[in-house]
């Protein structure tokens, strides 16, 4: 089993066990505010098992169907939760009118309160576990639920603070109103999740630093070779494409091109992880001296 394969199964267990200790606090207060906690870790168990499953298939070697392999499919588990993370926020929002129109008396009862915090921290430590591998492996999947658990902590602080101020003010309202507030911050994350994953689907190039050391890279082996220019990149999940023009003398033979092709491949695949290299060979005459120079 991968490290990402682990990552993923132990994303699920944790996701079930915070939803059972949230859930349990909701039950031993009866506060609307915690009732919203438990909601939106129901959305993590859902989405979890949706990263795990697109976790798999965007582990497939590519096929004759699938030539550019299937990296992409962790695009739509990212929209997916961010989908999720909308509805849990509309029926917090649901919860919260009900809730106004006709409130309900709650216990903060310290047993329920601590069983929340100890959920909490649990998903503190494993958002940073997941924004952490996600970043090293590029798996928008599990950078999408580690964000999502994050923007849950600070909420769940959030909410255990008011909730405890509530029980000490009487002022019941506050609960409501926390909870109204844990929605609108789960739309905001469920917002940026989208965008992000829409981003990746829509082919977006790499990040500035990335793509300087791609550049980099090119210049420093293409020796032999007089530019290279229409440097394009795109992110699918974890794996990064690359295409571009080398220009050559118009004297050198296919067997020299060819090369230098095969240098800046293998120097590229070693500075970056997971890269398709795409190069077309051009003579001298196609140069543009608008490109990266070799060096």
């Amino acid at each position: 089993m991968t490290l990402i394969s682990r990552i993923a199964l132990v994303n699920v267990v944790l996701s079930v066990i915070v939803l059972g200790l949230k859930y349990l606090a909701f039950m031993l207060t009866g506060s609307v505010a915690l009732y919203s906690d438990a909601l939106e870790s129901i959305v993590n168990v859902g989405t979890s098992f949706a990263a795990m499953l697109a976790l798999r298939v965007s582990a497939r070697p590519a096929d004759a169907a699938h030539p550019y392999g299937y990296a992409k499919a962790e695009y739509f588990s990212a929209v997916l939760v961010g989908v999720m993370i909308v509805v849990a926020a509309i029926s917090i929002l649901r919860e919260v009118y009900f809730g106004w129109l006709n409130p309900q008396p709650f216990d903060a009862a310290p047993l329920g309160l601590a069983v929340n915090a100890g959920a909490g921290v649990i998903n503190a430590v494993w958002s940073a576990v997941l924004i952490r591998t996600g970043r090293k492996v590029r798996s928008p999947a599990l950078m999408a639920d580690g964000r999502h658990l994050l923007t849950d902590v600070i909420s769940s602080v959030g909410v255990l603070a008011g909730v405890i101020l509530a029980a000490l003010t009487g002022f019941k309202q506050l609960d409501l109103i926390l909870a109204g507030l844990v929605a609108i911050n789960i739309l905001w994350s469920g917002w940026k999740v989208l965008k992000e994953s829409v981003a990746g689907l829509m082919d977006q190039a790499v990040p500035e630093e990335t793509l300087k050391r791609i550049r980099g890279q090119i210049a420093a082996e293409a020796i032999g070779a007089i530019e290279a220019h229409d440097v394009r990149t795109r992110q699918a999940g974890r794996v990064i494409f690359v295409d571009f023009h080398l220009v050559v003398p118009g004297e050198m033979s296919v067997s020299e091109a060819h090369a230098i092709c095969d240098r800046i491949e293998e120097a590229l695949r070693r500075e970056v992880e997971d890269i398709f290299v795409n190069i077309h060979v051009e003579p001298e005459v196609k140069a543009k001296h608008a490109g990266i120079p070799v060096l």
